[in-house]
């Protein structure tokens, strides 16, 4: 099994592969939560819930249960 968003530690970054789940909110894919995207995890909130991502230079949002079914390839940092 792939990474997901959800694995990811403060300051890692990676690329959407797969977002084939249909339990992903429309508004997330509108904001640019699609493959070959690159995501950056922030910040996380107390209690590890909601992250903080930066999608493709676009700032959001997202419960871990959802940012567990979004699969990345973890990319190395620059």
């Amino acid at each position: 099994m792939g990474f997901t968003i959800a694995d990811l530690k403060k300051g890692e970054r990676g690329i959407i592969t797969d977002i084939s789940s249909e339990a992903i909110p429309l508004k997330l894919l509108e904001m640019g939560c699609l493959p070959g995207n690159e995501v950056e995890l922030i910040q996380v909130a107390p209690f590890s819930d909601p992250l903080y991502l930066d999608i493709n230079g676009c700032h959001l949002a997202i419960r871990k249960e959802i940012a567990a079914l979004i699969l990345i390839e973890k990319t190395t940092n620059e």
